[in-house]
């Protein structure tokens, strides 16, 4: 999957350039435009460039002819579970409905400007805050080219590669030996039955402000030097660091990520369906401490009050571990299958809508675990227009267990399942 995130190979740049100037005037619009992409993906790449009035700006272009690739390939899949699996047919044709949209960048300037003036508007998305949304310029994108302001930092999974580096070396060891370390922490913890925790927020918190108590006496102290002994002929200035030599708060960090995607679905019915880690970077203030930027909104996906309401009263009923209502509101959701078992409908609403544990899995891996449940008792019906907000609750959760912070979605977005209900009453 990595591969089809951002490391797919880049095309020339000739073909770029190409594309660009059939959409745009290129030497009116940029002042300069770097050959060398900063990212590639499935269906197209990413070139740093400047305006002519000074603005610096990221440009997406979309690949030639692989709007009519992946559509064949769509297609495919489609006629393969017809035969094979029709009860998934429904399901592949939402994912097609938001998978197509990306093919439009006009549409995705859009719905980056929408999701980004609704976060703001919430007090979530600008400086300070709890997230970042790049500014797209609309008046030139096209259907094949998007510009938008540079969110200036790395994706996430770089960072946090950079941050154990650092982490790493901190306690005298080499990458590679830390890595294993964690990997044989995990395996012990996974042989007792045990689930791996990582630190808590406020934990982390302890951790790092022991860590920049360091880093001021440190800073001092090359301070004093630099202006005693630095400047000498043949001495070397010292480098004074910045807050990016500290950690990540790796449970804020999530906790923020749950709590900005709950409001997209809850609050403001219109939300990202694709934030895997790839979409999410890890960006610095001036001061050098962290933030999140969110980037990709091409597979958005709205949905109505009522299906806002229903789901926020899912959310609520999996908090409690009601399973009657549970059941009863998957099938007002729409799920059906051959023999109604209330069982599988409310494991199938604990897997896809709230959290995943070994008692819940009963040992077996997540796989196994859904096959088992469709040869209980085959779907007949999913319930669609939850479809993409399972996939966004998954995708989080994935990114959460990875970091040791497994959390409940339902524990999380209740607070603002409940405030939607009780203020759009």
């Amino acid at each position: 999957m990595s591969v089809l995130l951002d490391q797919v190979p880049p095309q020339d740049f000739s073909v770029i350039k190409e594309i660009v100037s059939s959409e745009l005037d290129f030497d009116k619009v940029f002042s300069s435009f770097e050959e060398t992409p900063i990212g590639s993906a499935a269906i197209g790449q990413v070139h740093r460039a400047t305006l002519k009035d000074g603005t610096p700006v990221v440009v997406k272009v979309r690949y030639p002819n692989v709007e009519r690739i992946l559509r064949g390939d769509v297609v495919t899949i489609k006629m393969f579970a017809q035969i094979a699996q029709p009860v998934h047919v429904p399901a592949l044709e939402e994912i097609e409905e938001q998978f197509m949209t990306e093919f439009d960048y006009v549409q995705e300037g859009n719905q980056l400007e929408n999701v980004r003036k609704n976060l703001r508007k919430a007090g979530l998305e600008g400086p300070g805050k709890l997230c970042r949304v790049p500014k797209p310029y609309l008046h030139l994108c096209t259907e094949r080219v998007l510009v938008m302001e540079e969110l200036h930092g790395v994706k996430l999974a770089d960072g946090l590669k950079d941050e154990m580096a650092i982490q790493a070396k901190r306690e005298g060891k080499t990458t590679e030996q830390y890595m294993s370390e964690m990997k044989q922490k995990e395996r012990l913890a996974k042989e007792r039955g045990e689930e791996l925790k990582g630190p808590s927020s406020s934990e982390y918190d302890m951790y790092i402000s022991v860590l920049n108590k360091h880093r001021l006496a440190s800073n001092t102290l090359r301070k004093l030097y630099n202006i005693s002994v630095g400047w000498l002929p043949g001495k070397k200035m010292r480098a004074i660091e910045d807050k990016s030599s500290l950690p990540v708060n790796h449970a804020k960090m999530i906790d923020d990520l749950f709590y900005i995607h709950g409001h997209e679905i809850l609050v403001d019915g219109y939300f990202n369906g694709d934030c895997h880690p790839g979409n999410i970077m890890l960006l610095r203030e001036e001061d050098g401490s962290p933030s999140i930027g969110l980037i990709d909104y091409g597979q958005v996906k709205k949905i109505s009050k009522e299906t806002r309401h229903l789901f926020a009263r899912l959310l609520i009923a999996l908090d409690d571990d009601n399973k009657e209502e549970i059941v009863s509101l998957m099938q007002e959701a729409g799920m059906r299958t051959e023999n109604m078992d209330p069982e599988v409908l409310y494991l199938y609403a604990k897997v896809s809508y709230d959290t995943i544990n070994d008692k819940i899995l009963q040992g077996k891996h997540i796989q196994l675990f859904m096959e088992d449940l469709e040869s209980r008792d085959p779907i007949v019906q999913l319930p669609t227009e939850f479809l993409m907000a399972s996939r966004c609750s998954v995708l989080l959760r994935g990114l959460a267990m990875a970091l040791h912070q497994n959390r409940s979605v339902a524990r999380a977005w209740r607070p603002i399942a409940e405030r939607v209900l009780q203020t759009e009453a």
